[in-house]
């Protein structure tokens, strides 16, 4: 699953960009930097944007395709920003044979935007991920921290009504 780049305009605050350089200050006689600067990179902005790589690479010195590659390979970095609830859809293969594509496309369709991507007004994001380890409950899929189990794409309006005034 490729991860997509957010559409989002960066926003970054001067106190996360100063957070951001004490992180790489500290780490910067590391050779193994990239990945924990990389982690608390994401603590601080909740996203790794090509202009928070761009900063650890150009801080640590390294390439900027090195910092993109690790933001990349690894599935504990998004590029884009999450939001207020983090829909994730389990695409593992229990979830997948019992209809967990289409409640993804069911919910993509509703929320008008594509797994990967945060609505504009931050309230959304959908995520499809690879196993949950529920896989008893198939199809599954979780808001933040809440599991919805034994699904059907006519679930899928009720779950967004719950939070839609929240």
């Amino acid at each position: 699953m490729q991860k997509k780049i957010s559409s989002i305009p960066f926003s970054g605050t001067p106190e996360q960009e100063a957070k951001l350089k004490e992180v790489i200050a500290k780490n910067i006689d590391d050779p193994g930097a990239v990945m924990p600067v990389l982690q608390e990179a994401q603590e601080i902005y909740g996203y790794l944007p090509i202009e928070v790589q761009t900063m650890v690479a150009e801080g640590l010195g390294v390439p900027l395709e090195e910092v993109y590659g690790v933001s990349t390979f690894y599935s504990q970095f998004a590029l884009s920003p999450k939001g207020k609830y983090n829909i994730s859809v389990c695409l593992g293969t229990a979830c997948y044979v019992k209809g967990s594509g289409d409640i993804l496309n069911k919910l993509s369709e509703m929320l008008g935007i594509e797994a990967e991507e945060c609505t504009p007004d931050g309230k959304f994001s959908l995520t499809a991920c690879r196993c949950i380890g529920a896989c008893g409950l198939a199809p599954v899929l979780t808001v933040n921290d809440e599991v919805y189990g034994r699904l059907t794409v006519n679930d899928v309006p009720g779950i967004l009504e719950k939070y839609q005034d929240a």
